[in-house]
């Protein structure tokens, strides 16, 4: 550990403070970089875990009660055993280059997104172009992600099963009654509590 801390400082890396969002910044975003060829190996499901937890995020799987958050502590098993049902992306550094991941997930139910620093319209706008996820995912928490405006929440609208959204601390939302007038429009069914105050 203590060579790589030096070659980071002989590299200049860690100079100032500046730098040192840079180095994290670059690091969060290879933890996001998409396997195609891993996705093929172990299953959607398995690498979409493997990404969020290297992330910082938590899953659920089908069948279980507990969140795993430990990369090491995956069950393995069959091919396609272990199949993703929620997603808790709590502080972690998931980011619109990671989303791939999501595409293949069939059986996701619920995401929460809570204090997310690289969450932002773009991702929510991905979240509501995967089909799978428009079948599936009934339940969403998006709660002070900073970067996330109106334009990305009525995205959401083409998650055509989703029954529960909670906003909170989104200063990104400047007009809440149109938002939500839209999503509530789009999905009649949706319960939107709202928190923006």
């Amino acid at each position: 550990m203590r060579l790589l801390s030096q070659a980071v400082q002989r590299a200049g890396l860690l100079q100032s403070c500046g730098s040192r969002r840079h180095f994290w910044s670059w690091l969060n975003a290879v933890f996001n970089k998409v396997d195609y060829e891993r996705i093929k190996a172990v299953g959607p499901d398995r690498a979409a875990a493997e990404w969020l937890l290297r992330c910082g995020a938590k899953v659920r799987f089908q069948g279980f009660d507990h969140w795993h958050h430990d990369y090491n502590g995956l069950p393995t098993g069959p091919l396609g055993r272990y199949k993703i049902q929620g997603i808790d992306a709590t502080e972690s550094c998931i980011m619109y280059r990671g989303f791939d991941h999501l595409e293949g997930l069939k059986y996701l139910e619920d995401i929460k997104l809570n204090k997310c620093i690289y969450i932002e319209d773009a991702c929510l706008e991905r979240l509501g172009s995967i089909g799978n996820l428009q079948e599936s995912l009934y339940m969403m928490e998006v709660i002070s992600c900073g970067n996330v405006t109106d334009k990305g929440v009525i995205a959401l609208h083409k998650l055509r099963n989703l029954e529960y959204l909670f906003l909170s601390d989104l200063p990104g939302i400047k007009d809440k009654e149109t938002t939500v007038g839209r999503l509530k429009t789009a999905l009649p069914r949706l319960d939107v509590v709202v928190n923006l105050d």
